[in-house]
């Protein structure tokens, strides 16, 4: 399956939908691209959060018609009563009044996030200016995570030369994982990965494979395994792996014989940030693989966060995402 194939399933999930997706980041260049290629395209509502007359500067600057490009200034926005109201109600007494005006008045991502958690958005695009911990923070204070997820986590849509389509996860989020973060780690990805029609088969990776090393580390896996296991017992899933061992038929033979994931996994889930880094990048940089994310998953409604390096139409395809993350959500 190719990437472009990836959009089209989340384009048919949308189309006609009419979903929001607000970009708290509107004096970027990129955003603003992006925003003005979905209202021409119709196949999304953008809206733009930020000071209207800097906004047309950055525009006019790069030539840049807005036309009908929806901008919201929370400053007058009409809505900023009701979600200063509603923040105070998502922080139960870890914030007053006055600190839900000085947040959405001082940060466009605190807004942003208010207005998906009032249902005046279906979901937000951010970080092409500032950090992952920027576009994450508010989300978890205000939106927070699903029952039964202890905490946010991020993949990537591995792309390779011919059309193959995997997930790495978690590569964005979390610097390390206890065995029972792993495991939920392990089966939000899954169903991440069946929402980009993937059928997915789940390997939890290390350095060892079913016992060929000994230490604290490939012990996490196992335990992360037998987790996961019990969370979804009907998913396929299998470690402790290595990654050759998960997706080398030949290799799982000889290292895994009685594994019925390794040889065939095409969602890996790396033991830490550091490996799932280190081992995305190597894909993309020396396998070829296109890297489409990072793509947030365990929030209750999708936010997701873009890489300062993205591009414009990084910035179009991960709104497509997003939009498709809340036609997902409603039906689940």
């Amino acid at each position: 399956m190719s990437n472009s194939s990836i959009l089209e399933m989340a384009t048919k999930a949308i189309d006609g939908k009419n979903l929001k997706i607000v970009f708290p980041e509107g004096k970027d260049k990129r955003i603003l691209e992006a925003a003005i290629k979905h209202r021409e395209d119709g196949l999304i509502h953008p809206i733009i959060l930020g000071d209207k007359g800097e906004i047309q500067k950055v525009a006019n600057e790069n030539g840049l018609h807005l036309g009908d490009l929806e901008i919201i200034d929370p400053h007058y926005d009409e809505n900023f009563d009701l979600l200063v109201e509603k923040f105070v109600e998502a922080r139960k007494g870890k914030a007053t009044k006055m600190d839900a005006e000085y947040m959405l008045k001082k940060d466009n991502n605190y807004y942003g996030v208010m207005m998906v958690k009032a249902g005046l958005s279906d979901g937000m695009v951010s970080g092409a200016v500032g950090t992952t911990g920027d576009t994450i923070r508010p989300a978890l204070q205000l939106i927070k995570t699903k029952p039964g997820v202890s905490r946010v986590s991020g993949i990537m849509v591995m792309i390779g030369p011919n059309g193959e389509q995997l997930i790495f996860a978690d590569t964005a989020v979390n610097i390390t994982l206890e065995s029972q973060e792993m495991a939920e780690v392990a089966v939000e990805s899954a169903e991440t990965a069946r929402g980009f029609g993937i059928d997915p088969r789940v390997a939890l990776l290390s350095f060892s494979t079913k016992g060929s090393a000994r230490h604290d580390l490939v012990d996490k896996v196992v335990k992360a395994t037998k987790k996961a296991k019990e969370l979804a017992p009907d998913l396929p899933l299998d470690g402790e792996l290595q990654f050759d061992a998960a997706i080398d038929p030949a290799t799982a033979k000889n290292k895994a014989p009685k594994s019925d994931v390794a040889g065939t996994a095409n969602v890996f889930i790396f033991p830490d940030l550091q490996a799932g880094n280190i081992g995305y990048k190597i894909a993309q940089r020396l396998g070829g693989y296109k890297a489409l994310g990072p793509i947030l998953q365990g929030l209750n409604a999708p936010v997701n966060d873009l890489s300062r390096g993205c591009s414009t139409q990084d910035v179009y395809e991960i709104a497509v995402i997003t939009a498709s993350q809340a036609v997902n959500n409603k039906i689940s």
